[in-house]
């Protein structure tokens, strides 16, 4: 069969072992971050924090040594709201975070959390013989602005079965269903290997 190239950043599935409950941090995003950030999207913090000592995130780099915090689960409410403000969800408001605005939303940050997320296929699939608990980057891609969903995906062409220690991702096994197969576009179960809740340095 064949895989629906269909990516969804880094998709929360179980902590693990325990299945994911929804829970996430509270982030705030700054008006001055260009950024459309969408479902799955990993972030990162900037080091600040708002008036209400929320601190910022924005989107993560993809490539070698760059943390991630963990994935983008939603959006709290929007522009012009405290970060205890209720939330109002109307027909027309986005499910992504816009660019240039401030506002809140949530992040999963457990640096024990497994995801889901699909590889890009490009240059070849993930092989199996190089998938078994070995590191690889993401690669950033463009989300949709009518489903919300990120367009970040593993970068295949690094997993040469290597366990280098400054990559971003960590392959724990294929996604086991009737929709997913080893070859294009398959999606693999994950873990970050460089957690920003982990970084000696801070930021």
């Amino acid at each position: 069969m064949s895989n629906n190239n269909a990516p969804m950043g880094l998709r929360p599935i179980q902590d693990n072992g325990t299945p994911w409950n929804g829970q996430g941090r509270l982030v705030a995003f700054s008006s001055d971050d260009s950024n459309n950030i969408f479902l799955g999207d990993p972030l990162v913090p900037t080091g600040a924090s708002d008036a209400f000592g929320v601190p910022y995130v924005t989107l993560a780099t993809a490539g070698a040594t760059n943390t991630i915090l963990g994935g983008f689960i939603g959006i709290s409410n929007g522009p012009a709201r405290g970060a205890n403000a209720a939330s109002t969800v109307t027909r027309d408001l986005p499910v992504y975070r816009q660019a240039s605005i401030a506002n809140y939303g949530f992040v999963c940050d457990d640096p024990n959390q497994l995801y889901v997320v699909q590889e890009d296929s490009d240059g070849g699939a993930i092989a199996a013989a190089n998938a078994g608990f070995t590191n690889v980057n993401l690669v950033a891609g463009t989300g949709s602005t009518v489903t919300g969903f990120s367009g970040w995906m593993l970068d295949s062409s690094s997993d040469d079965g290597n366990a280098n220690p400054t990559y971003q991702m960590r392959i724990l096994g294929l996604l086991r269903g009737p929709d997913n197969a080893l070859g294009a576009y398959a999606k693999w179960v994950c873990r970050i290997n460089l957690p920003a809740l982990w970084a000696a340095s801070g930021y």
